[in-house]
């Protein structure tokens, strides 16, 4: 079997960022795939599942509100739990979603009360949320982004 294009990037040298994952066309559609990542692999502990659960709440919740709304296909954790996916129509670049992340990331870190979609008739693991230690992540995450704006993967 052929290699899938994320195995292809050296996990090793990755540092948190914002990266093209990829860009997949069909017809005259193209969803471009990017690769949120907010830890550095095999280096840092992974993300708690509970504060994962959280982001992902929030965040597809933030951008299937937002003004990019009808741009969003998709936004969720990585199994390896060190970041997440966010995919848009269109044929984009990381400093083209910029502002909307840290846009997102804002949003995340001034929630307070309940989360979106943290109901028993909403979500198949409810209880299992972080708030305050998902704004942990995020503050790190936001702050390391907006300093070194990481969007190319090490070569």
């Amino acid at each position: 079997m052929e290699k899938i294009a994320s195995f292809t990037v050296n996990h090793n040298d990755l540092l948190p960022g914002l990266y093209v994952s990829r860009k997949d066309a069909s017809g005259e559609c193209t969803v471009t795939t990017f690769d949120m990542r907010m830890t550095a692999p095999n280096r840092e502990p992974v993300m708690d599942t509970a504060s994962i659960h959280t982001i992902e709440h929030l965040g597809a919740t933030y951008l299937r509100n937002c003004a990019a709304k009808n741009s969003i296909v998709y936004f969720g954790p990585m199994g390896c739990r060190t970041g997440f996916y966010i995919i848009l129509f269109g044929e984009l670049e990381s400093e083209n979603i910029y502002e909307l992340v840290v846009d997102m990331c804002h949003s995340i870190l001034d929630h307070e009360g309940e989360i979106p979609g943290a109901r028993p008739e909403e979500c198949g693991n409810y209880s299992d949320q972080d708030l305050e230690g998902a704004k942990q992540y995020i503050q790190r995450y936001v702050n390391d982004l907006i300093e070194n704006k990481r969007f190319t993967y090490p070569e």
